[in-house]
């Protein structure tokens, strides 16, 4: 999909248009009459999309970018739930109420969608209603790989893992360009910082990875992060 994004949508400014576009992953031949209209809206790295506890009206398509989803705990620590990638549907709720909070990782740009009146397209449209539903079993499954990930019993276990989930959506089998963090990746799986950034190092002094760049890891022997999974 090709969205013409205005150079003053920067720093989370809506820009003032509405497009039409398809839910993700449908091949071109199904998309007639299975379209959205949304907005159009810039974020630049760090800028909330929304918090935890605001009126859950939207729900919405990650255009270009990365969003992550959060909750920030009583004792101030940071749990990341999930990172949304470019064609990932998030923030659509079961209740009013969004339960994690959502951040700009990189620039990213979102196309967000009004759920009033959705549910009578649902109704509608047999096929909207299944991808629904075939996105809610999704993001189940996701989650439960998520707590799987967190249950890992070492922290290389769980580096190797997140290298491979990564490395996945992007579609590359030999380097992963991470735009997150250390911090993030902390956050996300349940370790600190300082043990994200020694297990990085093990790995690399492993044969296992190289890291070029702070933000580019070469996946030098991947039978070798596989194990580590097993």
């Amino acid at each position: 999909m090709s969205v013409s994004i205005a150079v003053a949508a920067k720093h989370g400014n809506v820009v003032p248009s509405t497009v039409y576009s398809p839910i993700p992953r449908l091949e071109p031949e199904a998309r007639p009459g299975f379209e959205l209209s949304g907005v159009v809206t810039h974020f630049a790295p760090g800028r909330q999309l929304y918090a935890e506890g605001d009126d859950a009206r939207s729900f919405y398509k990650v255009v270009s970018g990365v969003v992550r989803t959060c909750r920030f705990l009583c004792d101030g620590r940071r749990q990341i739930d999930a990172f949304h990638m470019e064609g990932d549907v998030f923030g659509f709720e079961a209740g009013a109420d969004h339960r994690m909070a959502a951040e700009a990782v990189s620039d990213c740009t979102v196309i967000a969608y009004r759920r009033r009146g959705l549910e009578s397209m649902l109704f509608h449209d047999d096929r909207l209603g299944n991808w629904f539903f075939s996105h809610a079993m999704t993001t189940l499954a996701l989650a439960r790989e998520h707590s799987l990930l967190l249950g890992r019993g070492s922290a290389a276990q769980k580096i190797a893992a997140f290298l491979q989930e990564i490395a996945t959506r992007e579609g590359n089998e030999c380097f992963v360009d991470l735009p997150m963090s250390r911090q993030d990746i902390a956050d996300y799986l349940g370790l600190t910082i300082e043990t994200v950034s020694r297990t990085l190092s093990q790995l690399e002094r492993n044969g296992a990875i190289a890291l070029p760049t702070a933000r580019r890891v070469m996946l030098k022997d991947r039978q070798a992060l596989r194990t580590l999974t097993v």
